[in-house]
């Protein structure tokens, strides 16, 4: 199963995969020369598909837990100043997604979308200390009754060039169901109240919609 955003790159790898068979085929005599190509064209088809699946993934939605948003190595655990929305001290919980990785986002909690904002900026790698401010990226805040309120942020990589997001502010939301897509390597940052109990350590692989990242206090 792939995500509905790959559809034209999957589209667009297919026509270049078949013109290259054609070409290849036409106008290389050389059998081992002509089968390498062939090859490399196969190649590039495949690391397109990986990149753009998207399992299906049924969420256990419960309200006591914060769910891992995507997949990924967990990087970051500490507290932090956010000072965009909540302008005070958080705990952030940051997942690196590497070009391998599933890159579907997924809503961590079920709520209400309080606030969704989208930020141009720079490429820096995803593990950079400024990503977090200085990156293309997607801002994020989802409310209810056990958790009050959390911030997810989507960062653009190096080589990612565009972000997805379905959130929108006023919305209701489902945990563990799609909540935008990002391409070509880059990380999410999850920002929760001071004092709730994490779930995850330090370079642990999160699977998104699965893995407990915090639990009530």
């Amino acid at each position: 199963m792939f995500h509905k955003e790959g559809a034209p790159s999957i589209l667009l790898g297919t026509i270049f995969t078949v013109v290259v068979l054609l070409l290849a085929d036409k106008f290389i005599d050389i059998n081992w020369l002509r089968m390498l190509v062939q090859i490399a064209a196969f190649v590039v088809l495949i690391i397109i598909l990986q990149f753009f699946r998207n399992p299906k993934r049924i969420a256990v939605r419960n309200s006591d837990h914060i769910l891992a948003p995507v997949d990924g190595k967990v990087v970051v655990i500490e507290e932090v100043y956010e000072g965009e929305f909540f302008k005070d001290k958080r705990l952030q919980v940051s997942i690196f997604m590497s070009p391998i990785n599933v890159h579907v986002t997924r809503y961590a909690m079920d709520g209400i979308i309080k606030f969704s904002k989208y930020h141009p900026g720079k490429f820096l790698v995803a593990w950079h200390p400024k990503a977090s401010e200085e990156n293309e990226r997607t801002t994020v805040v989802i409310e209810n009754e056990t958790f009050g309120q959390i911030l997810y942020r989507q960062i653009a990589g190096a080589l990612a060039r565009r972000i997805v997001n379905y959130a929108q502010e006023g919305m209701q939301v489902v945990q563990g169901t799609d909540a935008g897509f990002i391409k070509f390597g880059s990380r999410v940052d999850l920002f929760l109240p001071l004092g709730t109990p994490i779930n995850v350590e330090l370079n642990q692989k999160a699977i998104g919609g699965k893995t407990i990242i915090a639990t009530k206090a």
